[in-house]
């Protein structure tokens, strides 16, 4: 039997090429492609795989029949339901809260905390997390929060290059709420404690990302969510506003056309619990463990897309629900980490994305769908990539390049985490570059809201990335935690004002799910799937026909 080898950073054949790097690395440094005109732009979206043929097709159901979305997304929306109306006993009210919030990431915390300041006592506010408070895309994020708060910036500026880079498909509103609340918000957290990386004289230090016209992003480190929402969980934990964890909801419950509450499911030990309250506010994430088109991603394991399901059966529209956003950079090498998030930062402190025969072939920050479909055009059409011994394909991003342009240390500084990342694979970033390859980042749609984060359902609220209209067709970076804390705070606040109008007790039903069961059945849907899915299932067919039923 042969003996296993385990490589230890590049296997020989990598290395050759990144010699290829390394030979065109002096004429590079001052050498930056050029940023792409419109027409440009327009042609490499053809490659995205938003636009790509096949992977789309009308919802046949619900308030947005007949607009397209991905069919990861549609099995979704048109499954059945995981219970059946008499199945959990709704006379027995397990928790009676005025706010119900369902996701604990930056969003969902956000609002009880404001909920709390606008004078809704800590006992009458409930928190419900599917796995436990914080494990959440939140605290994943890398990169920064926009804000524009110097004076050579404004927020009209960070409007435009919002509206720009979602393609004019944002909410006008909504987005100018976004980028309204910024400096407050980076205000805010600088008070509870957060600690931003800071110039020598002490003021925020602020870079550049892919589709801003000036610097504006808020940095700690390469770990900006995790930092952000340390001090939202302390001063969560401060105010003792209830909370439950290994909770998620599988349904809403209504009276005639408002949500009053949710269902939710021990995942420990099965039991069902039921939730009356005044106010809904979800606050549940995207939807990148669905992997669209097959495309790894840097999601959290709870990233399923149960939001969106629960809220569309219950009469909420959708927007934008059919634009997905790769992030340009995922690791494609080791296959360990494939999909991981290697944040635009990155490319705003200096690295170049390289082809195979050492060139600089794309704008290192032009908007990240723009950019994500060049790098797939460089591998795939012009066939300028890179293969690893799996036989994915990638490009370089010359990380060492930031070395050069900023000093020693300097990675080691301000990208802690990718330094750790990469150390257990032997791979050392500051001398050698990473192979990357666009990986499933974002849900640039989801359920229609107003600056307040209202919906169209009374009763029901949503907050970050389960909501559409902000973003348009593409997010820019910095604006993902940007808008979790903005319309975290404006739901809390809204619901807050809500609830003190709401007198005596609603009643709770599942009658909503009627309604829609019985759409499914009138459309020729088969009752073959169900959803909300809670966790991704990855043992797939094969594992799955060996298993054995022993009940």
């Amino acid at each position: 039997m042969a003996e296993l080898t385990y490589i230890d950073g590049y296997p020989e054949e990598m290395r050759k090429e990144i010699e290829k790097v390394a030979k065109t690395r002096d004429k590079r440094i001052d050498f930056t492609p050029p940023a792409m005109t419109m027409k440009e732009r327009d042609e490499v979206l053809r490659i995205h795989p938003d636009y790509a043929p096949g992977g789309k097709r009308e919802i046949l159901v619900g308030p947005n029949k007949g607009d397209l979305a991905p069919n990861e997304v549609i099995d979704l929306l048109e499954a059945y339901p995981l219970i059946d109306q008499g199945e959990v006993n709704l006379s027995q009210i397990d928790y009676d809260p005025d706010i119900l919030i369902i996701g604990g990431g930056l969003a969902g915390t956000t609002a009880a905390l404001w909920a709390s300041d606008c004078g809704v006592p800590a006992e009458k506010i409930l928190l419900t997390n599917k796995l436990r408070h914080g494990d959440a895309n939140s605290i994943m994020a890398e990169g920064g929060t926009q804000a524009a708060d110097r004076e050579v910036d404004s927020i009209v500026k960070h409007y435009v290059d919002t509206i720009g880079g979602g393609h004019f498909a944002n909410k006008p509103e909504v987005a100018r709420a976004l980028v309204e609340d910024a400096p407050m918000i980076m205000k805010w957290l600088c008070e509870l404690g957060a600690i931003f990386d800071r110039e020598e004289n002490n003021d925020l230090a602020e870079k550049l990302a892919g589709g801003l016209s000036v610097k504006r992003m808020h940095s700690c480190r390469d770990y900006t969510g995790l930092e952000e929402f340390r001090v939202l969980r302390d001063e969560f934990r401060t105010k003792q506003i209830s909370y439950l964890e290994h909770y998620p909801a599988i349904e809403l419950l209504t009276e005639g056309n408002r949500v009053t509450g949710a269902v939710l499911w021990n995942l420990e030990t099965g039991e069902y619990k039921i939730v009356r309250a005044k106010a809904t506010i979800i606050a549940t994430g995207g939807y990148g463990r669905l992997h669209i088109r097959g495309f790894p991603t840097t999601n959290h394991y709870g990233a399923t897309f149960d939001g969106v399901v629960l809220a569309y059966r219950a009469g909420a529209k959708l927007r934008d629900i059919d634009a997905v956003q790769y992030h340009p950079t995922g690791a494609a090498y080791p296959l360990q980490i494939v999909g991981y998030l290697l944040t635009e930062k990155l490319r705003g402190s200096g690295a170049q994305p390289v082809n195979a025969d050492g060139e600089a072939f794309v704008y290192p920050l032009e908007p990240r769908d723009v950019e994500a479909a060049s790098i797939i055009r460089e591998c795939y059409v012009r066939n300028k990539g890179i293969t690893t011994p799996t036989g994915l394909r990638g490009v370089w991003l010359d990380t060492p390049l930031i070395e050069i342009k900023n000093g020693s240390g300097y990675i080691e500084k301000a990208f802690p985490g990718m330094i750790r990342m990469y150390k257990r694979y032997d791979i050392d970033i500051r001398k050698d570059p990473v192979l990357v390859f666009p990986t499933l980042h974002y849900q640039n749609g989801g359920i229609e809201t107003d600056p307040d984060g209202r919906t169209n359902v009374e009763g029901l609220w949503v907050a970050g990335e389960v909501s559409g209209g902000v973003h348009g067709k593409n997010r820019l970076m910095g604006n993902s935690t940007l808008d979790c804390l903005v319309f975290g705070r404006r739901a809390g606040m809204s619901t807050a004002e809500y609830v003190k109008s709401q007198k005596g007790n609603s009643k709770i039903a599942l009658d909503h799910l009627k309604q829609y069961v019985q759409k499914l059945r009138e459309a020729g849907v088969k009752n073959t799937r169900r959803a909300p899915i809670i966790l991704p299932d990855y043992r797939g067919k094969a594992v799955l026909a060996r298993m054995i039923d022993v009940f």
